[in-house]
């Protein structure tokens, strides 16, 4: 299977570039960041003076023009397009049932400093004891649920400040 990219340059423009694309282009490296690229039957001088791998992003010097460069692979694109990011972080505000079940044990109280997976509770559901942990720092706000009660899935279990 041939892999293909989508590249943004200057935030402004968007290209598709296929492996049969990048092949075309005859590269030499001449130093650690800097190569002879030669195109078509041009010369051309790139430099990669700054990189965020994380991020898949780059500045890149062409022939004294710098370019920022975005280069992401099918997978990027699949995991954007489902609401993920890469190297992102979402902050979690509430702990919801993943499904329904029963209030064992609760581990917090109202105002305690939790650290990420720190056990906050037990759930049984199916015959089985889940121990739901804490998906990030921070103090508890409040506690919606009881030892003891009996929850539907996604209904608010404890909520963070």
């Amino acid at each position: 299977m041939r892999q293909s990219f989508k590249v943004n340059v200057n935030t402004s423009f968007d290209f598709d570039i296929s492996e049969t694309d990048s092949s075309k282009l005859n590269s030499i490296k001449t130093s650690a960041n800097t190569y002879h690229v030669l195109h078509d039957d041009t010369s051309y001088k790139a430099e990669i003076t700054a990189s965020d791998v994380n991020k898949k992003s780059y500045e890149v010097k062409v022939n004294n023009n710098t370019y920022n460069v975005n280069i992401f692979n099918a997978l990027d694109s699949l995991i954007k397009d489902m609401g993920f990011e890469i190297g992102s972080s979402k902050i979690v505000n509430n702990i919801k049932a993943p499904m329904p079940g029963l209030i064992l044990e609760i581990n917090v109280k109202t105002g305690q400093e939790v650290n990420e997976n720190d056990p906050l509770l037990i759930l049984e559901a199916m015959k089985m004891e889940n121990v739901l942990t804490s998906p990030r720092t921070g103090v508890i706000k409040s506690i919606s649920v009881e030892k003891g009660n009996a929850v539907e899935k996604n209904q608010l279990l404890i909520e963070f400040e």
